[in-house]
């Protein structure tokens, strides 16, 4: 950490403005007395900036979200205000060469309490998204971009340190169909998919005890609804997820109905490739980040390149194999 010295940088400038949407959206009458609530900032990465002040929340997206897409991302979610937060205001501003969008708080997972995970909700509410028809002239689902540009995020890496763990990442890929590369459409028919499922993307709104909702509209669109199943099913393929939590989020997700996986029977038939994609994603941003950092994988990371190394023998929609599942991933 540095000193503050007060100078003003692109990335100063866009937090303080960020702040006083935020503000501004939380107090939209002007007040009678000053207002005292402290502005917090609750994310501040390449793709997105986040600050909450008092009950609301200011997004800057990305650099190079598309306007339209965003409105449309954006109104969907107002559309469906039992399954994901819906904005406090439907039409991205531009802000510091940003969009901008503003939500109500709601309480995140708590990430230090992993055994009060909400997994039914999670796969309930994917499972009624995924029921939803999906709207006129939604783009498609990022997921399989979010991927491809993961493994250009290594590539880039690599120009300056290779490293050995990356071998396998980059074969894992090749194996992948075009369509989860990015490189060709993805395969219908079509479902309204969130396109980055964590549990990260969970809040509970309103605070502190009300249902939980979906958040995080940027990689929301028509797609294959298998993808929002996939991190947890990888999770659980590399020994990272518990089998009982597993278990409870795939029993929950039938039990309500989603489409992404039989009612019964084996699921990988349907689960293997996005599995597989997320896996490499996850991979490739383990290795990219010890580049970085010039250190070797930790346990986690080594566990998602060490499942990269067994892809290239095992058949496609072959049924997980039974493994210990020691932890759960940052």
């Amino acid at each position: 950490m540095t000193a503050d010295t007060g100078t003003d940088t692109p990335a100063r400038s866009l937090m303080a403005a960020l702040a006083a949407e935020a503000r501004a959206a939380a107090h939209p009458r002007t007040p009678t007395a000053p207002c005292t609530c402290d502005s917090t900032p609750l994310a501040d990465r390449e793709d997105a900036t986040v600050v909450r002040h008092a009950g609301t929340v200011a997004k800057a997206h990305a650099p190079d979200t598309d306007p339209a897409a965003l409105a449309l991302r954006t109104a969907t979610a107002a559309r469906l205000p039992e399954v994901l937060l819906p904005p406090l205001t439907r039409a991205p501003a531009p802000l510091h060469g940003r969009l901008v969008t503003c939500w109500p708080y709601g309480l995140p997972v708590d990430p230090d309490d992993p055994d009060a995970a909400p997994w039914e909700a999670a796969a309930t509410l994917l499972a009624r998204l995924h029921r939803t028809p999906v709207p006129a002239g939604l783009p498609p689902m990022r997921g399989p971009a979010k991927a491809a540009r993961a493994l250009g995020r290594l590539r880039t890496a690599l120009r300056g340190a290779p490293h050995a763990a990356a071998r396998p990442v980059l074969d894992a890929w090749a194996t992948l169909p075009a369509w989860a590369r990015a490189e060709a459409p993805m395969p219908g028919p079509a479902r309204l998919c969130h396109g980055d499922l964590h549990l990260g993307q969970l809040v509970r709104h309103p605070a502190p005890d009300g249902p939980w909702k979906l958040i995080d509209v940027d990689d929301l669109g028509a797609g294959v609804p298998a993808w929002d199943l996939a991190r947890p099913a990888a999770w659980y393929a590399c020994g990272l997820l518990p089998p009982d939590e597993w278990t409870r989020f795939l029993t929950a997700y039938r039990q309500a109905g989603g489409p992404a996986v039989p009612a019964d029977g084996d699921p990988w038939p349907a689960l293997d490739v996005p599995a597989r994609a997320l896996t490499v994603q996850t991979a490739a941003l383990a290795v990219a980040k010890a580049l970085a950092a010039d250190r070797a994988p930790d346990e986690v990371e080594q566990a998602v390149v060490d499942a990269c190394a067994r892809m290239p023998s095992v058949p496609h929609q072959a049924s997980r194999p039974r493994r210990s599942a020691p932890g759960f991933p940052d």
